[in-house]
């Protein structure tokens, strides 16, 4: 690769000095290190060293004379000759002689170049070499042919009363029965705990649910076959504010135990519990938002595992120059979350349950994934020949532009002076070239039977007649609740929501 730097118009004559003030030419070294050899000719370092004349000549001060006035001989003498000024010169000129050099070679630089200076450091034209290390080309041999299973879409009989069962629960009335207690039911007590250190703890009624987990330690374990009348007294384990553990004496009154009884499923109950007239229209409802769930919940697994297969095709390590960056970028936007909560790392460790070195070991698991993952979408990008076009460019811009509360003109100008357009299109490209594979990957069940991708279309209101389908994107559209009344929306199995897409970040700093 070469290229070179040319001097622009001459205004006054309208001639064009064609020849060439800075040439540059890039060899491979070895592993993914290149050798940037550049040849700067006098007239280029006549030019730095006017410069560094000019801001000298403003910051040093020399009894005598006004800033910006100082002398050339004057300053040469002050730094200790004229090889001193110009080797000077050549500091200054250096950054912007190698970033134009990359430019010009279209490197792609991963961290911090070694440069030597081979000849030109006292008179005549310059050359340099900077050796640095670049972004690796890899293979993802084999991407053409990926293979993901999505989750089960069907809905099954256990599913539906599963949800009619929850919203039989919320309708449901607390009874007391004869027996002993058990997981589920609901016991009334007086509690009483006392600890060495601190203010006891007394409360009356108290209505615990058995087998929660969610009251004192080991209080499930003492409830479980108590009856009205029985008096527990146990230990359970306490922790102070400072973090130190004591045992607390805990004395338990049962004064009642309740079950709680759940209303048939029948027409009248599905009236009042919801806004439809009848216990089918209730299923119906049901039964088409479960589906949304699972298809919502198909299409984020669809994309992850896609993405952990690309992942899987880079065989190569990471460079470790990329995986540090990606490290530091993830700890500064944790420093940033943590700071907009009002916690310190500190409190983040204690809460997560984690100290400081299993913390860093995930964040740069993660981080070496994502750039796998930055390269492996690279590949494939110049595998498929996928472009972003100025168009697209525009478009990227003005959606930043919109986040960032700037305009589109103000934020490419901001983006152009730090170099950053660049980072902006791969960005661009790598989003391009994961729709590509989302849209040819074979998609399987969990049998191993071909699915169609038709079905994985998020439709809000597929259960409904006349409804249009939305799309294929995932991120807009979300299983809202069946009604106003009382059927409040569908649980996934393990209770939770759905959910939400991981944002792989890039390793140019951008989410892709």
């Amino acid at each position: 690769m070469a290229g070179g730097h040319q001097r622009a118009t001459d205004d006054s004559t309208g001639l064009v000095d064609s020849a060439f003030l800075m040439r540059a030419t890039a060899a491979p070294v070895e592993g993914n290190r290149v050798r940037l050899s550049v040849e700067v000719e006098e007239a280029e370092v006549d030019d730095a060293l006017d410069a560094t004349v000019r801001r000298l000549s403003r910051q040093v001060k020399v009894p005598g004379f006004r800033p910006g006035k100082v002398p050339r001989p004057v300053l040469e003498a002050r730094l200790g000759g004229a090889t001193a000024l110009r080797q000077q010169a050549l500091s200054d000129a250096l950054p912007d002689l190698y970033a134009q050099a990359v430019v010009d070679t279209e490197l792609d630089p991963i961290a911090a170049p070694e440069i030597d200076i081979t000849s030109g450091e006292e008179a005549g034209p310059v050359t340099f070499d900077a050796v640095v290390e670049v972004r690796p080309s890899v293979s993802v041999a084999g991407y053409a042919g990926l293979q993901v299973t999505v989750p089960e879409l069907e809905v099954s009989e256990d599913e539906l009363t599963a949800q009619i069962d929850r919203l039989r629960d919320q309708s449901g009335e607390l009874s007391s029965v004869g027996r002993p207690a058990r997981d589920g039911d609901h016991v009334s007590m007086d509690l009483h705990g006392s600890r060495p250190q601190g203010d006891d703890l007394h409360v009356e009624d108290y209505l615990y649910e058995v087998g929660s987990g969610t009251g004192i330690a080991g209080l499930d374990e003492q409830l479980r076959g108590a009856k009205q009348g029985d008096i527990l007294q146990f230990s359970s384990p306490v922790r102070d504010e400072d973090g130190s553990e004591h045992e607390a004496q805990v004395r338990v009154l049962v004064k009642d135990v309740k079950a709680k009884v759940l209303p048939e499923p029948t027409d009248e109950w599905a009236s009042e519990a919801s806004e439809f007239d009848s216990l089918e229209e209730l299923r119906a409802d049901l039964k088409g938002r479960l589906h949304q769930l699972k298809v919502v919940q198909a299409q984020l697994a669809m994309r992850e595992r896609t993405l952990d297969a690309l992942v899987g095709l880079v065989a190569d390590d990471p460079p470790d120059a990329l995986v540090e960056s990606e490290v530091r970028e993830r700890l500064h936007d944790l420093g940033h979350r943590l700071e907009a909560r009002h916690l310190s790392v500190e409190q983040f460790l204690r809460a997560s349950g984690r100290d400081e070195g299993a913390l860093l070991e995930e964040i740069r698991a993660d981080a070496a994934r994502a750039v796998r993952l930055d390269l492996g979408l690279r590949a494939l990008a110049d595998a498929e020949d996928i472009q972003v076009t100025e168009q697209e460019l525009d478009q990227a811009v003005e959606e930043m532009a919109h986040q960032a509360g700037s305009t589109p003109d103000d934020l490419r100008r901001r983006l152009d002076r730090a170099g950053r357009l660049p980072a902006v299109r791969s960005d661009r490209r790598n989003a391009k070239a994961l729709s590509w594979l989302l849209d040819h990957v074979d998609l399987v069940d969990e049998d191993g039977k071909p699915v169609d991708r038709d079905i994985l279309r998020v439709d809000v209101g597929a259960h409904e007649p006349g409804a249009e389908p939305v799309g294929n994107e995932v991120g807009t559209a979300e299983a809202a609740g069946p009604g106003e009344q009382g059927s409040e929306g569908v649980q996934a199995e393990d209770g939770g929501a759905a959910e939400q897409p991981t944002q792989e970040r890039s390793t140019d700093g951008q989410a892709s």
